[in-house]
């Protein structure tokens, strides 16, 4: 499955110089980062879900 996630300059720029850091490729951090969220335990996840979703809510309703 190919996903495609729109950051802001200030994002894509904070993950490419993280991945600078640990010398990979952005895409493989942003990877690395959802293949973790998804082994949390079930309510783990739950709970990232919905912070990240809470914090993303404004967002959402513009591009609903």
């Amino acid at each position: 499955m190919r996903i495609s996630v729109d950051l802001s300059e200030d994002q894509a720029e904070r993950l490419r110089r993280a991945a600078e850091r640990l010398g990979v490729r952005p895409e493989d951090l942003a990877k690395a980062g959802v293949m973790d969220l998804l082994a949390l335990p079930e309510a783990d996840f739950q709970k990232a879900t919905e912070r990240v979703l809470r914090k993303n809510d404004e967002l959402y309703r513009r591009l609903a």
